[in-house]
């Protein structure tokens, strides 16, 4: 009988593309907020102000607005910053045109054995060498230059670096950071200020703007988790937005943008070949990783919303959901760290930051030396 009236109410028809139990939970004030609490409520109140749906209409230009400062930033500030670092800024070196090579490289292999590389010496009356330059210089040149990574790292550096500063200074002055049950209180009517709503919006736009470059970004070996990351998170910001669990968000938001300001430090010092700075940077990335992923964040953050909201304001259908893209985040943490703590043994096996597992960031002096290396054999 529920179902009927729900399938008779206006609201439905716009929907009626949806899977019937989605279309039912998002359009059913109840799956997104407390019993008892409509969403006129959260919609008409003018002050307070509280977060609206409306709102979410100028998330992408939000985005585009950010992807273009990405650009103008990449080009005006980090590469003169790069060349001022003395980072490699010499663009890799290509492959000279062969329809036969390249038919190889594509359709067959990248890596010829001996026996393949002797047979098409013959076809094309090379030197057996002169093949084995041909393959290295072009699987290198689909690499992205070192200027390239360098530019990228330096951005997200810079977001992440005034993200977790930003954040801070207002959430230092807020209870909820300090005491979690503040979170749930007077749940949902919790006031939207200033702060918040841009934190919400620039954290919306840097994670939209990634899902959308990182197609063409520095390709990693994480990039399914990575993609899965980028999407959970959208969608735990726009729950956190739309339900208003904004204190909660905040302080994940938080935890979360701690850790990247150094990993995104020891990139930069990777490629501008200081290692001793790398390896300090990327131990203190291992540090605040593992202490803000592994032990504060679900302490505090899981904690928090899996019992005391349970506890202060009662369980309501999306409280379920919630917990389980936290948990997805907590996994992904659980996998990463494994990553990095694989990493950091072998970094004081071999006294150096070789390659990132978790980011696939190769190391400077083995990056770019391979090109070099082959521009020599060739020249000889």
């Amino acid at each position: 009988e529920c179902v009927c009236v729900c399938l008779a109410a206006p609201a439905m028809e716009g929907s009626a593309w949806l899977p019937l139990w989605l279309s039912i939970s998002i359009w059913d004030e109840g799956f997104w907020l407390p019993h008892n609490v409509s969403r006129a409520q959260l919609e008409d109140s003018q002050n307070p102000v509280y977060p609206r749906l409306k709102d979410l209409y100028f998330l992408l230009p939000w985005t585009w607005a950010i992807y273009v400062l990405r650009l103008l930033f990449e080009r005006f500030i980090a590469a003169p910053f790069a060349k001022l670092l003395g980072v490699d800024c010499r663009p890799i070196q290509k492959a000279q045109q062969n329809i036969v090579l390249e038919k190889v490289f594509k359709d067959i292999t990248t890596e010829p054995g001996k026996n393949h590389l002797t047979r098409l010496a013959k076809q094309l009356d090379w030197d057996t060498k002169k093949v084995i330059q041909w393959f290295k210089l072009r699987r290198y040149q689909d690499k992205p230059s070192l200027l390239t990574k360098f530019c990228e790292s330096m951005w997200k550096f810079t977001f992440y670096l005034w993200a977790f500063s930003f954040s801070f200074c207002y959430l230092s002055k807020s209870p909820w950071l300090w005491d979690s049950r503040e979170c749930w209180y007077n749940y949902p009517f919790h006031e939207l200020s200033f702060e918040v709503y841009i934190h919400f919006m620039m954290e919306f736009a840097f994670y939209g703007s990634l899902i959308f470059s990182q197609f063409f970004d520095v390709k990693r070996k994480d990039f399914v988790v990575m993609c899965v990351h980028h999407h959970v998170t959208i969608l735990l910001l726009t729950i956190a937005y739309v339900a208003n669990m904004t204190r909660t968000g905040t302080v994940i938001l938080l935890l979360h943008d701690a850790a990247d300001i150094f990993l995104e430090l020891a990139k930069m010092a990777n490629y501008a070949k200081w290692q001793k700075l790398c390896n300090i940077f990327f131990l203190m990335f291992a540090v605040v990783f593992i202490v803000t992923r592994l032990v504060i964040y679900p302490i505090t953050s899981i904690r928090s919303v899996f019992f005391e909201s349970w506890e202060i304001i009662g369980p309501f259908k999306i409280w379920g959901f919630v917990n389980l893209l936290l948990i997805t985040l907590l996994i992904m943490h659980v996998y990463w760290s494994y990553l990095i703590i694989r990493m950091v043994l072998k970094a004081f096996h071999k006294g150096k930051v070789s390659k990132d597992e978790r980011s696939d960031v190769e190391s400077s002096s083995e990056e770019e030396e391979q090109p070099e290396q082959i521009g020599h054999e060739k020249a000889s």
